[in-house]
């Protein structure tokens, strides 16, 4: 289970969308405690989507020792439309090179609305609803214990957030002895951040559909 969940969590955590909010909130005035509150809300966001999905495809397809069969084609349609927004990333890679207007404002951030707005993104960005969705079907119709579940999830969340996290917290404990290398790293990955993130989807893409095919 945490072999498949793993590849998902990815497409989350190497997502430039995910990284760059990170780095960004800490060039605001209060940059520890606002970070920090971005953070708890990057986690608590992706928890409740894990757990809503996880207990919504636990209804449908109750429990079963193999996932139903719904839960295969779901997955062949969740990797299908990863491998389709990676291909029109690609494609269209060259009209984006620097990270989006509205990101840029991360800068002027006060801790209660970072934390607000980093729970409203892991809401609105369709690749993330998508992979929290393959996720927690794969959870919810494998069979497994509650302490299982929680145990997947958890993983899942943890991974999905962990670039999110390193930079944050390596900068609460090291202050801003970290902002050439945290600078340099913004300035790469919005010059990048199209083609990585059509990258990671077709690949995850590519996985997700394997999966979803061979479980039929």
């Amino acid at each position: 289970m945490l072999t498949g969940l793993i590849p998902l969590a990815l497409v989350t955590a190497l997502s430039p969308l995910s990284i760059i909010p990170a780095v960004l909130v800490l060039d605001t005035p209060r940059p520890r405690p606002t970070s920090l509150a971005f953070l708890g809300g990057w986690v608590l966001g992706l928890t409740a989507l894990t757990a809503l999905f996880v207990a919504g495809s636990g209804v449908l397809g109750g429990l079963h020792k193999s996932p139903p069969t719904w839960a295969s084609w779901l997955r062949v349609a969740l990797g299908s439309a990863l491998i389709a927004f990676g291909i029109y990333g690609w494609f269209t890679r060259d009209g984006s090179t620097e990270s989006p207007r509205w990101m840029r404002s991360f800068s002027s951030l006060a801790p209660a609305r970072a934390a607000i707005t980093a729970a409203v993104l892991t809401v609105v960005r369709l690749e993330v609803l998508i992979v929290c969705l393959a996720a927690g079907v794969a959870i919810g119709t494998a069979g497994l214990r509650v302490a299982g579940e929680w145990t997947c999830a958890a993983v899942f969340v943890a991974v999905s957030a962990s670039t999110v996290a390193i930079p944050i917290l390596a900068f609460a404990a090291a202050g801003h002895r970290l902002d050439d290398a945290l600078a340099r790293l913004k300035d790469w990955m919005q010059k990048h951040n199209a083609a990585l993130l059509a990258a990671v989807l077709i690949v995850i893409g590519l996985m997700v559909l394997y999966k979803g095919i061979d479980a039929l």
